[in-house]
Order: C-alpha cells, then sequence, then structure tokens
C-alpha cells in the first residue's frame, strides 16, 4: 500500500499560480501512476492530470492543458501540480491518486486504488 498526502493548497487571485505536492510514503514509489482529480462544490469528482511511472508521459484534461504541469521526482516520492493562470473555475479540492500495474488509464477515477484526503484551492476573481 502507499499513503499520500497533498499540500499547497490555498487562496489566490484570478491568474495566479500554485504549485501543489503530494508525498507518497509506504511503497516502492516509482511502481506507481500518479494522477490528480478535482472535485468542486455540487458536482463530481473529474480528472485534472496524470504522470506515468517514470515521468516520460504526462495527461491532461481540455479545461487545464497548457496551463497546469504534472510532474514527479522519484527520488523523494513526490509528484507536483504546477497551476498557472488560475481561474474561478479551477476552485475545488484537490486529491492525488495512485495507481499500481497494468493497463491503466490516466482518466479513469477507478483505476486509482489510493488517495489523498485532499486539498483546497480557491480562485477569487
Amino acid at each position: 500500500q502507499v499513503q499520500l498526502a497533498e499540500s499547497g493548497g490555498g487562496l489566490v487571485q484570478a491568474g495566479g499560480s500554485l504549485r501543489l505536492s503530494c508525498a507518497a510514503s509506504g511503497h516502492t514509489f516509482n511502481d506507481y501512476a500518479m494522477g490528480w482529480f478535482r472535485q468542486a462544490p455540487g458536482k463530481e469528482r473529474e480528472f485534472v492530470a496524470a504522470v506515468n511511472w517514470n515521468g516520460d508521459r504526462t495527461y491532461y484534461s481540455d479545461s487545464v492543458e497548457g496551463r497546469f504541469t504534472c510532474s514527479r521526482d522519484n527520488a523523494n516520492n513526490l509528484v507536483y501540480l504546477q497551476m498557472n493562470n488560475l481561474k474561478p473555475e479551477d476552485t475545488a479540492v484537490y486529491y492525488c491518486a495512485a495507481h499500481y500495474s497494468s493497463p491503466w488509464a490516466p482518466f479513469r477515477e477507478e483505476d486509482y486504488a489510493y488517495w489523498g484526503q485532499g486539498t483546497q484551492v480557491t480562485v477569487s476573481s
């Protein structure tokens, strides 16, 4: 098993930036593909971004493509979500998640067995 803990959320004005971090512990980190999801009030949780095991492939939802960057540091068991040009509609609780073994569909929430507690991101207009 792997334990996940997000950090880096907060309040930011539209157009600003935040970097979320997710620290993993409990298992060999580079055995896991990692994803970021978010859930806004009154809405279902949705895919945001993902990175494969060694970090050489990333995936993004259309709504964040070009503004967000997902990366990982396997030496330190960390995955990041750099969020630039934030918009009020990015306001949500952001979760990191881990997927172990194949096959893997980065966009599919059901493929992730392990989840963090989430961190709140609020973007004011």
